[in-house]
């Protein structure tokens, strides 16, 4: 039976208004009835019975109707196990996380109760003293999915064996084709290329096809060139960072050979196209018109091209990316803000594992999503393992709203995941510049560039 005590609050979440965007301290009317939130019991559940309020990031805005409604839902359920929290949802209409905001508000000490960061973040968060350590709280107990979490993920959660978020989704990149293209130009879209020769032989014969059409594409503005130079790097073998974070570690002949490779596919193949310093958003566009061959990306690109450019999902594949050594992952997370409770804690962790790490409930719901005319069958976010993951892909799978074999070569052939580079955009603002200058000049330096560049990240690192 459905609660009839439900509080839903929708909040726009302006920047204009952001320190009012703040929550009460750990101190809430009533909070900790029931005896829940004692220190000698940070490992138990949430006590039913206990009052407490959440103010929670990332609430879909009106514009995502069917997210929304779900979300609605949720708290509904949750309400009937938990009565007394009320669940303050806090939406926006644009990017859940805008990295200006996101600084803005932890310094300002005013993020939500429970508030969404990327894996990269955790640095900052804690250079601002902003999120509690949960690491007593979370427990079998409290998320009984605890142990069929990938550790990899969790590991990116945490500094010194304290872990400070849970996480809501993961991504790891690969290569990104458009099938329609691929099969005009006489290659098999079911077996995409897997080094970085079979890439550019296809782009080639891509761009071959005429009408403004490239066969390979790449960002080199707004950070994410960097970012794409780092994973190219991982799939070779390479590294952006050295293993103790302190030096940079792309001026090597695996970095001569990212940056040579796009020269020459830019300059000498001509099937990069001539509009450079493009930013995330562009590829998307090119591939979803049918003007781009292949780019790398994670899966859930598509769901952007599908939902926001008009575009069909039976378009796409996906491949491992080349060179398959590693391939970069990340993804995001909530954690709850420093100062919260112990009641608050346990009512945010609480309510993260159900609608975010419970199989089958929440955004594992596939049955509800292939319902509400969502997108089913990418293949992330995915980080369980074991037996549970097994069981989350096979109802995945059933209840797809998509041809899912087109990316059963990313799938079949999996990658070890890495994670992005300490002080992660700053390195890739730099490295953006490595790939703006092979990809907008025909005479660029690699050698110099790549020197300038270890000139410049090992100042940023030298600011940690």
């Amino acid at each position: 039976m459905r609660s009839t005590s439900v509080k839903v609050v929708v909040t726009a979440f302006a920047l204009a208004s952001l320190a009012a965007c703040g929550t009460s301290s750990s101190s809430d009317d009533g909070e900790g009835a029931g005896g829940a939130g004692s220190k000698a019991d940070m490992s138990a559940p949430l006590d039913p019975k206990t009052k407490v309020s959440l103010t929670i990031d990332c609430m879909p805005p009106k514009a995502k109707a069917a997210e929304r409604r779900q979300w609605i839902e949720d708290v509904k359920t949750f309400n009937e196990k938990y009565p007394n929290v009320t669940i303050n949802g806090k939406s926006t209409a644009g990017q859940c996380e805008e990295p200006a905001r996101f600084t803005a508000a932890l310094k300002a000490k005013s993020q939500p109760d429970v508030f969404y960061t990327y894996f990269t973040d955790l640095q900052q968060v804690l250079d601002n003293n902003g999120a509690e350590d949960i690491t007593p709280y979370v427990t079998n107990k409290t998320v009984p999915a605890l142990d069929s979490i990938d550790p990899n993920v969790l590991g990116a959660l945490k500094k010194d064996n304290k872990l400070y978020g849970l996480p809501t989704s993961n991504y790891t990149m690969g290569l990104l084709i458009n099938r329609k293209l691929f099969k005009r130009a006489g290659l098999d879209p079911d077996e995409p290329p897997t080094t970085w020769a079979e890439v550019r032989t296809a782009a080639k014969k891509i761009a071959g096809l005429g009408g403004g059409i490239s066969g390979y594409g790449e960002y080199s503005a707004e950070n994410t060139g960097g970012w794409h130079f780092t994973a190219a790097m991982y799939g070779l073998g390479g590294d952006v960072v050295s293993s103790d974070g302190t030096k940079a570690a792309f001026n090597d002949a695996t970095g001569k050979q990212v940056a040579k490779q796009l020269h020459d596919m830019r300059w000498k193949d001509d099937s990069m196209g001539k509009t450079q310093l493009l930013k995330w958003g562009d590829l998307q566009k090119q591939i979803a018109s049918d003007k781009l061959g292949m780019f790398l990306a994670a899966p859930d690109d598509v769901t952007y091209m599908v939902q926001q450019l008009g575009a069909d999902y039976a378009n796409f594949g996906m491949g491992p990316i080349p060179g398959g050594k590693a391939t970069l992952f990340g993804g995001n997370d909530y954690m709850i803000k420093k100062g919260s409770s112990p009641d608050r804690i346990k009512a945010a962790i609480a309510w993260l594992n159900f609608k975010t790490l419970t199989p089958g409930k929440g955004q594992f719901d596939w049955a509800r999503t292939k319902e509400d005319k969502l997108p089913v069958g990418l293949p992330q976010p995915n980080f369980f393992t074991g037996a549970t993951k097994a069981d989350d892909l096979q109802s995945r799978t059933n209840n797809a709203t998509m041809p899912v074999r087109n990316f059963e070569p990313f799938m079949a052939n999996p990658v070890r995941g890495k994670a992005e580079p300490p002080k992660a955009q700053e390195v890739y603002k730099v490295l953006d510049n490595v790939m703006s200058g092979v990809l907008t000049n025909k005479n660029a330096d690699v050698d110099k560039l790549l020197s300038t560049a270890e000139q410049q990240v090992n100042q940023v690192l030298a600011n940690q």
